[in-house]
């Protein structure tokens, strides 16, 4: 099975979505399952993992009843405020919705580079792990060493790092930000999604050779038992379309036995969100 490991879904609203500029235009619009379905049926890709892009419990709500209604989605990654003195109880009220299998914070846009250090969010953190959640990472560059400070105090919590921690590929930037994907790597609990790599790039004008350096980078650090692919779509739209975002990872792969190749683009997702089917 093939499964896109993140992608979003939004009703627009130029309120909540405020992050989506005037650069952003293509994506000022809703973007549903049926928009999706056609797309995921073109590429041979068999389902996908719903990732929030709104920080509400309103927001996980909606993903979970489009979860429902589309088998599909096969699971949700929601938001939910991990510094509320009400987490457990907040987090009891999902216990039966078996397709919330982790939750996500927009870390990138905390003007705070630690945090994710912060005592309350830790504590959160702590609950989740608990409870069996997994965690989405979700940083620039500058808010790696955060990062791995992270990672380091909870041993046993599930951590995966969207977009390859979103090196700033347009400016050919690297070597801070491989000494940070190296470091994390070497933590057992946490794994990398090979996702948002043309929304880095130039959108207008990227080159797979531009991205060959930091694709590079992930294999060999985390190898392909902790990668997986994933296409931020809709977003990736600003640098390229579906089918052309899954080819980069088709293309880099191509070479890799077959046991390795469906690990990246499925078994790897399935067993970090324990999907069964």
């Amino acid at each position: 099975m093939i499964i896109d490991a993140h992608q979003h879904f939004w009703q627009y609203d130029p309120t909540r979505h405020s992050w989506i500029n005037d650069s952003m235009n293509v994506l000022k619009r809703d973007f549903l399952p049926d928009d999706l379905i056609t797309e995921l049926n073109q590429s041979g890709v068999d389902g996908s993992i719903a990732v929030q892009a709104d920080q509400s419990l309103e927001e996980t709500d909606f993903l979970l009843n489009l979860a429902e209604q589309f088998d599909f989605i096969k699971a949700v990654v929601g938001w939910i405020d991990l510094r509320s003195d009400n987490l457990e109880a907040d987090l009891e009220s999902y216990a039966k919705s078996k397709k919330l299998t982790g939750f996500r914070h927009v870390v990138q846009d905390e003007p705070d580079v630690n945090f994710m250090l912060g005592s309350k969010f830790q504590e959160g953190i702590k609950i989740l792990g608990k409870l069996g959640y997994t965690y989405d990472i979700l940083i620039f560059p500058t808010q790696l060493p955060a990062a791995i400070e992270l990672v380091r105090k909870f041993p046993q919590q599930p951590f995966v790092v969207d977009h390859i921690a979103k090196p700033y590929i347009k400016a050919g930037a690297i070597d801070f930000w491989r000494q940070g994907i190296a470091t994390l790597s070497e933590h057992d609990n946490v794994w990398c999604k090979v996702s948002g790599l043309v929304t880095e790039a130039n959108w207008n004008n990227w080159q797979y050779e531009d991205l060959l350096p930091y694709l590079d980078v992930v294999f060999e650090e985390f190898n392909t038992d902790k990668v997986m692919f994933g296409s931020d779509w809709p977003v990736c739209l600003l640098g390229g379309h579906y089918r052309a975002v899954k080819h980069i990872i088709d293309q880099y792969t191509q070479d890799f036995s077959s046991d390795d190749q469906e690990k990246i683009m499925g078994l790897n997702a399935m067993r970090f969100y324990k999907i069964s089917e």
